[in-house]
């Protein structure tokens, strides 16, 4: 999948992936990751998703990787937020306090860049990547947090039906990717009312990986 794929949907304003509220799951199911306040939370292809600011709210710190640069000056705008705008190294990084985010190809962030974080809240990345991308995704993602825990969430559907994004990643493959480096627990399903985009029955299911090695 290429970058101009998503480019042209922001510009088009295509995002239909882009919930207009708080992801229901996060609300939920943040806390079981037992953060302090002020522990610094990794949001990979995030878009302007509104949950950096429920994360902000409740007193954490936030950082994002995003393709897009209007998806970025959008969550700023919408965040009331003046970003300082520095390079960092193929990316470029939008800072305000407690708000990071580094736009460009999320495989040019490395584990200097992103600095340290204490979990990451991946909503719309896994899913958002075809099949083949999404092992050197996860792989990615392991090295530059240092295995930090997750909330995961992630869609399974008939992909016969429907073609994505959001793809289906099936329970099988969440533990292929990860099963190696955490201990995995599914901690709520349930099914997408009215079905995914209106179009076909799916499932929306919560993960908590924990490095399993602590």
């Amino acid at each position: 999948m290429e970058a101009s794929f998503w480019h042209q949907k922001w510009e088009s304003g295509e995002i239909a992936f882009h919930e207009s509220e708080v992801n229901p799951f996060l609300v939920t199911h943040f806390e079981k990751l037992n953060l302090a306040k002020g522990s610094r939370v990794f949001l990979p292809l995030c878009g302007k998703t509104r949950d950096f600011s429920w994360l902000l709210t409740c007193g954490y710190r936030v950082v994002g990787a995003e393709l897009s640069q209007l998806a970025v000056n959008e969550l700023f705008k919408e965040l009331g937020l003046e970003p300082k705008i520095s390079i960092a190294g193929k990316l470029t990084r939008y800072s305000a306090k407690d708000i990071d985010i580094f736009v460009g190809d999320i495989f040019d962030l490395s584990a200097e860049y992103l600095g340290p974080i204490s979990a990451i809240y991946d909503r719309a990345a896994l899913v958002a990547l075809p099949a083949g991308m999404r092992e050197r995704y996860t792989s990615h993602l392991i090295n530059i947090s240092g295995t930090a825990p997750q909330l995961l969430i992630s869609y399974e559907y008939d992909q016969l039906v429907m073609e994505g994004p959001p793809f289906s990643v099936a329970e099988n493959e969440v533990m292929q990717h990860y099963e190696a480096a955490y201990q995995l627990k599914l901690v709520e399903t349930k099914n997408v009312e009215g079905g995914l985009k209106r179009k076909v029955a799916a499932t929306e299911t919560a993960w908590l990986l924990q490095n399993a090695n602590k």
